[in-house]
């Protein structure tokens, strides 16, 4: 049986959990907004359309900031088409999704659902095919108490107070040829620049994230980086970084996604780095992991079809995965990287969060229900506060497919006033592995209890036809003596350790 021992100590930390590492993303994008968080004609949906059902499993999911209204629909998004009379609104092709927009929801609608959810909003601008004007009409609209015409013009759509938005998202994906307005690192730098720019002399304490590469597999990942901070640098708080991973035929490779991850992030904050030390500059760019999942992209791109010039279809299924036990080990084990890298990663949005590749599925007129990936995030968010800890490991490894080989086991551990917190996954395809933990390092006391995600089928799934199929599990093998914790993996499982 494989074995790792891991040793914690309170005096070696990685950086503050923040709690925006927990965010989620919605898009306007197949069945997510409508079908999805909004259903007027649904039996638990409130005054404004909302299911509260699916409302209650955003809030056990707990979710921190969440992303809005994109994605690769914001570079098309006309900000006013969604504020106003609702029945005045007006029906738009969504070229990024090619569909049909309603504009039912808008950000006044938008805002009421987060109240409900308890997350705050993190709002992206069109920089695609719209610019700096654009950006700071919404900036009025949205922040400025009153006495201006947009701030009237929201108190007249039935906001009084203003919306007080911190976060913003220059644009999405510009270096990606298949979004609206997609330009080179020089012409997005100088348009982010000036945007932000102008931005702050509204708002100066605004945080302002700008676009990186929309992935590690662009041909311009890392010069992007460099090029866009060149421009952006005195004037952006964050840098975002995207990563999607599949299973596809090569578990082994699926089950290491994390070393991919850590890479990816070291890859960025070298490149924001270099040109701090370029700029001889005191301050330090983070990253805003603003889109990260499992996702068959691949599946998705086969399937993409060729749409008839009339064919704009409201709220169509699209990127509806349905998720594994293996996929939701893997999520379990990004959480894991993203901890590991909690002094540079300020912001993370899980894509997406309802029917498209989320968490969360709804059928209409039906029932919702948690994925298998619901588990490790929801319990993730629930138990890793405080301080992220170095994790000092040692242990077999396993083969990790094109990453070479990699420890069987997969680690990171949180510590905070009430307790501590050890997360786990084993990467073994079919063996259990045996973890000790050398607490002496930590003043922590009280229960210790282990839950996680593994099944003898790897393939098992959540979906209408059994809702429950998957879900947390107790771990009974976990046993302290004195400062030493001892448990035993399943094969090809997520754990969460918590003590306290």
């Amino acid at each position: 049986m494989p074995r790792t021992h891991l040793v914690l100590d309170a005096a070696f930390t990685v950086g503050p959990v923040r709690r925006r590492l927990f965010g989620g993303f919605v898009e306007h994008l197949g069945r997510h907004v409508y079908d999805g968080i909004h259903e007027p004609s649904h039996e638990t949906a409130d005054e404004h359309g909302f299911r509260k059902d699916v409302v209650e499993l955003v809030k056990e999911l707990n979710v921190s900031a969440i992303r809005y209204p994109g994605g690769n629909f914001v570079s098309g998004y006309k900000w006013e088409d969604g504020v106003g009379p609702v029945e005045q609104r007006p029906r738009r092709l969504d070229l990024a999704w090619h569909s049909t927009e309603t504009n039912e929801v808008g950000l006044h609608e938008f805002q009421h659902w987060l109240d409900q959810v308890g997350s705050e909003l993190m709002l992206a601008v069109n920089l695609g095919t719209r610019g700096t004007q654009e950006a700071i009409e919404l900036l009025e609209y949205a922040n400025i108490d009153a006495g201006t015409a947009l701030s009237e013009y929201r108190k007249s759509n039935g906001r009084q107070e203003p919306f007080a938005i911190k976060m913003w998202c220059l644009g999405n994906e510009m270096d990606g040829p298949w979004q609206l307005g997609h330009k080179n690192a020089e012409d997005y730098g100088k348009l982010a620049a000036m945007t932000a720019k102008a931005m702050r002399q509204i708002q100066p304490d605004l945080e302002l994230v700008a676009c990186g590469s929309s992935g590690a597999s662009m041909p311009t990942f890392g010069e992007w980086e460099r090029t866009v901070l060149e421009h952006t640098y005195d004037d952006v708080d964050y840098i975002s970084a995207h990563a999607y991973y599949e299973e596809g035929d090569d578990l082994a490779s699926f089950l290491a996604s994390g070393v991919n991850m850590d890479h990816f992030i070291k890859t960025v904050t070298t490149a924001a780095d270099h040109v701090q030390a370029q700029k001889k500059s005191d301050k330090r760019i983070d990253i805003s992991f603003d889109e990260w999942n499992v996702w068959s992209i691949s599946k998705w791109n086969e399937q993409q079809k060729t749409f008839e010039l009339q064919d704009w279809p409201v709220a169509p299924r699209l990127l509806e995965d349905v998720y594994t036990v293996a996929d939701a080990v893997v999520v379990g084990g990004l959480l894991i990287s993203l901890l590991r890298h909690a002094d540079r990663v300020a912001s993370a949005s899980l894509a997406q969060l309802v029917n498209v590749i989320g968490p969360i599925m709804t059928e209409p007129g039906g029932p919702a229900w948690r994925q298998t990936t619901f588990f490790p995030f929801s319990l993730t968010s629930k138990l890793a506060n405080g301080t992220s800890l170095q994790v000092k490991a040692s242990g077999d490894t396993v083969d990790g497919g094109k990453y070479g080989e990699v420890p069987v086991v997969d680690s990171a551990a949180t510590v905070s006033d009430d307790g501590a917190a050890v997360f786990l996954v084993n990467r073994h395809p079919s063996e259990s592995t045996t973890v000790t933990i050398d607490l002496a390092g930590l003043s922590v006391d009280g229960d210790v209890r282990a839950e996680g995600v593994w099944d003898d089928d790897l393939h098992a799934v959540n979906d209408l036809a059994n809702t429950e199929r998957v879900g947390l599990r107790t771990n009974e093998s976990v046993r302290r003596e004195g400062d030493t914790i001892t448990i035993e993996l399943p094969p090809v499982s997520w754990t969460a350790v918590s003590i306290g």
